[in-house]
This record gives C-alpha cells, sequence and structure tokens, in this order.
C-alpha cells in the first residue's frame, strides 16, 4: 500500500468510526427474523422467526440467550407481536390457516405462552397491533374497508374506531410515549414515508419525503426522536430524526441490511435486526 492509498483507508476508516455508532451482535440465531420489539421492563427481545419452516414470535433475554418460541405448539403461522406496557401479554397476528390462504386475526397471549385468546375476530387482514402507553388501547392496520388504514379499539377488542380514511396503505403505526400522537408510514404520497398524527386521527403530517421506502418508525421514550428503516441509499438502513422530521441521519451506515430499530426503555440504545454477519441477529448499539 502507497503512502496516498494508506491515507485514504485511514481517512474512511476514522469517518465511519466517527459517523456510525459500533453495533454489537447480541444473538446467534442466523435463522430470518423481523418485527423486533424491546421489552418496557428490559429484560426480553419479541420478534418473528421463521424456523424449520414456520414462522412464529420468540423471545430471549437481551444478552441473546434464552431464545424460545412463544407457542411451542401452534402449526399456524403468528407475528409481528408487541409487549403490553406492563411486558406481561403480547398482542399478535395470528394466522388461521385454510387451505392456501389465510385468516389475519389480533390475538394477545400472556408473555409466557398461556392464555391465548382471540381480541378481534377476522374480517380482513389485520396487522401491526400496537398497545397505548397506558394500555388502555390497540392501534393496527386494517383492510376491513376496503383499503388499508389504521383503526383503534379498546384493549379487550372493543369499541373499533377507524382513524385514517386514505386510499393509499397505511401501516406500521407507534404510539408516542405521552400517548398524544401516533407515527406511521404511508405511501399515500407514492413512495412510502413516515407520517405523524394525533391519536384521534387528525392532524396528519408527513415526516419523510423519501421516493423510495421509510417504514417502521418507534418514538424515543422521551418523545423527542423517531427511529425508522429507511432505503433512500439504495440499503436498508436505520435512521434517527427529530420528531418533527428534521435532522435525518443515518446511524448504520453499514453495506449489510438493518432493519426494525427497538429503543431500549431509557432510550440509551437502539437494538436492530441485520445480516451483517452472513445470517440474521440481533445488534445493539448505544445511541446519545
Amino acid at each position: 500500500m502507497n503512502l496516498l492509498s494508506g491515507l485514504i483507508c485511514c481517512t474512511v476508516i476514522s469517518f465511519f468510526a466517527h459517523d456510525a455508532p459500533m453495533a454489537v451482535r447480541v444473538s446467534k440465531i442466523r435463522d430470518f427474523i423481523q418485527h423486533l420489539t424491546w421489552s418496557p421492563d428490559g429484560e426480553r427481545f419479541l420478534f418473528t422467526r421463521i424456523h424449520a419452516g414456520k414462522m412464529g414470535l420468540w423471545t430471549m433475554k437481551i444478552d441473546g440467550s434464552d431464545a424460545k418460541p412463544l407457542l411451542t405448539k401452534k402449526e399456524q403461522p403468528h407475528f409481528d407481536g408487541h409487549w403490553s406496557p406492563d411486558s406481561k401479554r403480547i398482542v399478535f397476528v395470528n394466522d388461521i390457516l385454510q387451505g392456501t390462504d389465510g385468516k389475519l386475526q389480533l390475538d394477545v397471549i400472556n408473555a409466557d405462552g398461556s392464555g391465548q385468546k382471540n381480541l378481534l375476530p377476522h374480517k380482513a387482514f389485520d396487522e401491526a397491533p400496537r398497545w397505548s402507553p397506558d394500555g388502555k388501547w390497540i392501534v393496527f392496520a386494517s383492510t376491513r374497508d376496503k383499503s388499508q388504514n389504521l383503526f383503534v379499539m379498546d384493549a379487550d377488542g372493543k369499541n373499533l374506531k377507524r382513524l385514517t380514511s386514505h386510499t393509499g396503505r397505511d401501516n406500521s403505526p407507534c404510539w408516542s410515549p405521552d400517548g398524544k400522537q401516533i407515527a406511521f408510514a404511508s405511501d399515500r404520497s407514492k413512495g412510502f414515508d413516515i407520517h405523524v398524527m394525533n391519536a384521534d386521527g387528525s392532524d396528519v403530517r408527513r415526516l419523510t419525503t423519501n421516493p423510495r421506502l421509510d417504514y417502521w418508525p418507534v418514538w424515543s421514550p422521551d418523545g423527542k426522536r423517531i427511529a425508522f428503516t429507511s432505503q433512500r441509499d439504495n440499503n436498508y438502513e436505520i435512521y434517527v430524526m427529530n420528531a418533527d422530521g428534521s435532522e435525518q441521519t443515518n446511524l448504520t451506515r453499514h453495506a449489510a441490511q438493518d432493519n426494525f430499530a427497538a429503543w431500549s426503555p431509557d432510550g440509551s440504545r437502539l437494538a436492530f435486526i441485520s445480516n451483517r454477519g452472513g445470517g440474521y441477529d440481533v445488534y445493539v448499539m448505544d445511541v446519545k
């Protein structure tokens, strides 16, 4: 290596070391995984895993140990779970298979895998259920009125109310920590972008303007920032921005696919799923 090449190499290494927080792999899963969430008590991760040809929910400790399926005897696909604020229950999408088709419905289960029950019987494709910070409400995406919009219901599945009414697709909702706002992804402006609205569905504002794909918004515990996945650099990366959409910053800066960010309860770390180690695993990095 000549002197000029050496200087360029050192400059590139210094640039990435300074601008991209170091991420530490905490799991050895390797299977395809998605839909990562961090339990509010800070003790476990929840994610969807395709293992031995079956899609299901798994949990593991945040150090990567004790990985286990939530439902050990369930043959039907189940995915995209979300912890209740007290970490004692999980709401998730249950796919009732019928021939080659499936019926997506929303079920709830205790965090130890017991007490499964249906919250909302199938009427359309119901997806992405998310508990409100006070545990009283669940927001979710549904095609029950043709186009995919966001709905909210009581935590017991009653008092269903439609929040958005648009011909575009609205998905990936996330409550603000104070419960007053909901961030979500939508293609109502052609490319998928991050939007935010009041919890009653009013005052929808567009936060990102990426012609490709921005999705999976997750609010920081202090309500000041939103992390999300973006494909704006021709690769899936974890970005973070202020809650008003300003200062959008690439946190991961890696050639691999980085996806599905999840904040630690104290807001000091972000977990995400990446295939940078060959297979798919959970990584954790510090954030300032």
